[in-house]
C-alpha cells in the first residue's frame, strides 16, 4: 500500500462555538432578571416595613427604654428564695435572677437595675416604696398570679414565669391528729393569708377565720407568736419560710430574719389552682411583647440556661425540706411567640450579649422534665 493511499490522521473535534448574537441575549435576560428582582425588593421593603412586625430595636424605642440608664423593677423584700433584700441593699432569690434576666434582655446591666419594695396591693398599679414616697415601677415581678379579676383591675401580665400551687403552712409541733390535707381541716382556726388573695374567700367556705397581712413575713410572725394556727398561700413563697436558715449542698443560705423563729411543716392541701406567676408591664404593649421575648428566648434556645440556674439557686435545693409539698414545677412555662421582623443579617429574635456584672452561666444545663401541675382553683396570691 502507497503512502498515498494511507488514511490521514483523525483530525481532534473542533468545539462548537456559541455565536456571539446567543451570548449577548444571555447577558441581556441576566441584567433584567436583576433589574427586575432588584425593583421587586425596592417595593416590598417599604411594605415590610410599613405593614410588618417590629423590630426588636423598634419595639425598645416604642416602650420608651433606648437610651434610658436605669430600670425599675418592683419586688417583694420578704420572701426567702423568692425575693429578699439583706443588709447594704443586697437582693437574693428566684424572681430577683428572673429580673435580671429580663433586663439584661432589655439592654440593662445589673448595676442598672433599681429594685424597690412593693406590696402585694400596689402591684396593680405598679406604685413601689422609694424612701418617703411612691414611684410608678417599669415592671413588677413580685410572685404575682395571672388572675382575671387582676386583669380588670389593670394588670397587664406577660407570660407566666413560674408555675406553683396554694399550700398551708403550720408549726412542727402539731400532732399527727391535726394534719392538714385540705382548707375543711383548717374549720374553726384561725389562718393568716395575703389581704389581696382570694384564699380569705376560700377559708370562710371551709369555716376557717381567715386573718389577712399586706405582707407574708407578718403572717408568719403571727404563727410563730401563737396568734394564728396556720398561713396560707403559693408553696413557693411558703417553702422558704419552712426551710429556714438551713443551707443547700453549696452552704447558700436563705435565712429567715423573724423573731422567735421556730420549726414549721408544709402541707399539700391538694385542692388550689396551678399559680401562674406573671410580670405586669403596664399597658405599654411593646413593652409586654420585649418581656415575652426575653421568656421566649430562655426557653427554646437550648443554650440559655438562666432559667434553671435560677431554679436550682433558690428552689430546688428547698424542696427536700417541704415534703411532701411541690415547692414549684421544675420546667419554665411554655413561653408565648412574639413576631418580630428579622432579615437575613440580623438576629432580632435571639437575647441580647451577656452584660458586665450579670452572673455566669452555669457549667451544666438543668434538667427540663418535670411533674405536671395538678387541676386546681387559683388562690391569687
Amino acid at each position: 500500500m502507497t503512502q498515498a493511499s494511507e488514511p490521514s490522521p483523525a483530525q481532534p473535534a473542533t468545539a462548537e462555538t456559541t455565536p456571539p448574537r446567543v451570548t449577548r441575549a444571555r447577558q441581556v435576560r441576566l441584567v433584567g432578571l436583576t433589574v427586575t428582582l432588584a425593583v421587586l425588593a425596592a417595593a416590598l421593603i417599604p411594605i415590610v416595613l410599613a405593614f410588618g412586625p417590629p423590630t426588636r430595636d423598634e419595639l425598645l424605642e416604642q416602650a420608651g427604654l433606648k437610651g434610658r440608664q436605669q430600670l425599675l423593677i418592683g419586688v417583694k423584700d420578704d420572701q426567702p428564695g423568692i425575693s429578699q433584700r439583706f443588709p447594704n441593699n443586697v437582693w437574693k432569690g428566684f424572681d430577683v435572677d428572673i429580673a435580671y434576666m429580663i433586663a439584661g434582655y432589655l439592654g440593662f446591666d445589673r448595676s442598672q437595675v433599681r429594685f424597690l419594695p412593693i406590696e402585694s396591693e400596689d402591684r396593680a398599679r405598679r406604685q413601689a416604696r422609694d424612701g418617703d414616697g411612691f414611684v410608678t415601677v417599669d415592671l413588677v415581678i413580685a410572685s404575682y398570679s395571672i388572675t382575671k379579676q387582676r386583669e380588670e383591675e389593670g394588670a397587664v401580665f406577660s407570660a407566666p414565669y413560674l408555675y406553683t400551687e396554694q399550700s398551708v403552712i403550720t408549726l412542727d409541733s402539731v400532732g399527727e391528729a391535726e394534719q392538714v390535707s385540705s382548707l375543711e381541716d383548717l374549720s374553726g382556726k384561725t389562718v393568716c393569708t395575703l389581704t389581696t388573695s382570694t384564699s380569705a374567700q376560700r377559708l370562710r367556705e371551709a369555716g376557717a377565720k381567715p386573718i389577712g397581712r399586706n405582707r407574708i413575713s407578718d403572717c408568719v410572725q403571727m404563727l410563730y407568736d401563737g396568734k394564728v394556727y396556720a398561713v396560707t398561700t403559693d408553696a413557693a413563697i411558703l417553702a422558704g419560710f419552712v426551710t429556714g436558715d438551713r443551707p443547700d449542698d453549696d452552704g447558700q443560705r436563705f435565712p429567715v430574719e423573724l423573731r422567735g423563729v421556730k420549726p414549721l411543716r408544709h402541707w399539700d392541701i391538694g385542692s388550689s389552682a396551678q399559680e401562674r406567676w406573671g410580670v405586669n408591664t403596664g399597658s405599654n404593649g411593646a413593652l409586654r411583647d420585649l418581656v415575652d421575648l426575653a421568656l421566649y428566648a430562655s426557653a427554646e434556645d437550648e443554650e440559655n440556661s438562666t432559667w434553671e440556674h435560677a431554679y436550682d439557686a433558690n428552689l430546688r435545693w428547698q424542696q427536700r425540706y417541704n415534703l411532701p409539698q411541690s415547692v414549684a414545677e421544675q420546667r419554665q412555662p411554655e413561653p408565648r411567640k412574639v413576631e418580630v421582623r428579622q432579615w437575613p443579617w440580623e438576629r432580632i429574635a435571639l437575647p441580647a450579649p451577656a452584660h458586665p456584672g450579670s452572673p455566669p452561666a452555669p457549667a451544666r444545663r438543668a434538667d427540663r422534665a418535670a411533674w405536671r401541675g395538678r387541676g386546681r382553683r387559683s388562690s391569687g396570691c
